[in-house]
């Protein structure tokens, strides 16, 4: 079909086919009242959802009365608020507008509606089921001399999915520090698509990998019965330990522990902790299981959280933007827990987030605190069976390329 793009002006669709001219009858087995010898027009519109398809008709041609009567039909096989595509033929009208002689209605999982107009005026309509599958995509990159965003971004990764790849490794790795040009990685996703391949909802992300010149760390996401969702290696021992090495997302250092000269106080004093530059509003994470002690303005450190952990340690993180809801003194978070967002209250040169660790009343360098191994947890019997299943059913898909 030759066509030309079009906007249909004064609504809330967009036109990308429209011809004029003959056409052939539909096929007697849909049921429509063909006209071989009519002056009929095709149209094909995107619509935001079922409300806007009575609009979309009048706009096309189609009277009133018709283009209600066929919205009524389709309604019941169209999913309130879904975008649906629509491909509209009509036979030109006078004064009162056309007639729709052929309606297929579809939302991008293939489900849908086709209305086809009989002799006695009436529709028959036919629905459609949805045609989804489900497939796991693989990718893989290097690390460039940008930033590991650029470089998942140049691989192909769907945006939605880099804050995942970081959060999994936010207990092995510092991503702003800990990788250089040359690194690479992997990662292998669970995406729905339609029959046309084109992919439906959000992906979820099931296998990172990422290998430096110092070491190299695979894991896989995992449903445990008691502890929901999380990553684990291939043994089935899980990432959580310790503290996060980095407790918010996608962040780089900008200034770590130790002395330095004062940006704003302009002379040389401690610096007690680590700073993570990273955008307003990028979330903040409890760095292990505690209770908050404290959580709100305190002059140069602007928005502070101090969170007391079981061991007796305490974390502390400043010149934040918001608390997150439900965060205040007494309340229980656990690890990985979103407790704030990055800002810059208080003394604050830009958005950045000032953390610290204390150990007995002393500051200590977050970044030379060591990772506990002993303290993974990891599965074991049933658990660790089925564990061992998804990880082998993504293994293959990874060997393949794509399942």
């Amino acid at each position: 079909m030759t066509a030309s793009a079009a906007i249909l002006a004064g609504s809330a669709l967009a036109a990308w086919l429209t011809r004029t001219g003959p056409v052939s009858a539909p096929q007697a087995s849909a049921g429509v009242a063909g006209d071989t010898g009519s002056n009929v027009q095709e149209r094909a519109v995107n619509l935001a959802g079922p409300g806007q398809l009575v609009g979309a008709l009048i706009e096309a041609g189609v009277s009133a009365a018709d283009a209600n009567a066929a919205a009524a039909a389709a309604a019941p096989h169209l999913a309130s608020g879904s975008e649906i595509r629509a491909i509209l033929v009509i036979i030109p009208g006078g004064a009162g507008g056309g007639l729709l002689q052929q309606l297929r209605a579809t939302r991008i999982d293939g489900s849908g509606v086709i209305l086809a107009r009989g002799e006695d005026g009436t529709y028959a309509v036919t629905p459609l089921v949805a045609d989804v599958t489900r497939k796991i995509e693989v990718l893989r990159g290097e690390i460039d001399s940008e930033s590991f965003y650029t470089s998942a971004v140049s691989a192909g990764l769907i945006d939605t999915l880099i804050p995942e790849f970081i959060n999994a490794f936010s207990y092995d790795f510092n991503l702003a520090s800990e990788v250089s040009p040359g690194d690479v990685f992997e990662v292998a996703y669970d995406q729905e698509v339609n029959g046309a391949g084109e992919a439906i909802g959000q992906p979820k992300l099931l296998y990172a990998q990422l290998t430096t010149a110092q070491k190299s760390l695979a894991l896989y996401r995992f449903q445990t019965a008691d502890d929901g969702s999380g990553w684990f290696d291939g043994n089935g021992a899980t990432t959580k330990r310790g503290l996060m090495r980095t407790p918010v997302d996608g962040a780089r250092i900008t200034s770590k522990f130790g002395m330095r000269f004062h940006p704003v106080l302009h002379y040389n004093k401690l610096h007690g902790g680590t700073d993570f530059a990273a955008p307003i509003g990028t979330p903040i994470f409890a760095a292990a299981d505690g209770a908050i002690e404290f959580a709100a303005m305190k002059g140069a450190n602007g928005n502070l959280t101090i969170l007391r952990h079981d061991n007796g340690w305490a974390t502390y993180y400043l010149h934040q933007n918001v608390f997150a809801p439900g965060i205040a003194a007494g309340t229980r978070v656990t690890q990985g827990q979103r407790i704030g967002d990055v800002g810059t209250t208080g003394r604050s040169t830009g958005p950045h987030l000032h953390y610290e660790v204390h150990i007995d009343g002393e500051r200590i360098d977050p970044l030379s605190i060591p990772t506990d191994e002993a303290s993974r947890k990891r599965l074991d019997g049933a658990a660790l069976q089925a564990f061992m299943k998804e990880r082998d059913r993504i293994d293959t898909a990874r060997a393949q390329g794509t399942n």
